[in-house]
């Protein structure tokens, strides 16, 4: 009889000791014609989040940004996703190393 009791409550207080778990954002920008789309993306401040980039174009591409620390190379058709730490509200400026002169963006951070 004891082991029943001790399953019940288990059954019954295991969702409530579960921790929360919160859903992610994602914060989505691609790139076609060696530019970004959108070219000042939002995310959420304080908390982490993905940053997905997508290169819509046929030749490669580098994400790059000081403010941000993230450096990465996006195949041609290719997809790229950057698990980003919490940032402080503000305004972190990016661009495609490969063709800096048409391909910048800011993130907004929120």
């Amino acid at each position: 009889m004891k082991t029943a009791h001790l399953f019940a409550a288990i059954v019954l207080l295991g969702p409530i000791a579960a921790p929360a778990v919160a859903q992610q954002a994602t914060v989505r920008i691609a790139i076609k014609n060696h530019k970004f789309a959108p070219v000042a993306p939002r995310a959420p401040a304080n908390q982490p989040f993905t940053l997905v980039v997508r290169n819509l174009d046929s030749t490669p591409a580098e994400f790059e940004s000081k403010s941000l620390r993230v450096e990465r190379i996006v195949a041609a058709g290719g997809e790229v996703a950057i698990q980003m730490r919490a940032l402080n509200a503000g305004r972190y400026a990016f661009f495609d190393d490969f063709h800096i002169d048409t391909t910048e963006g800011e993130l907004i951070v929120q």
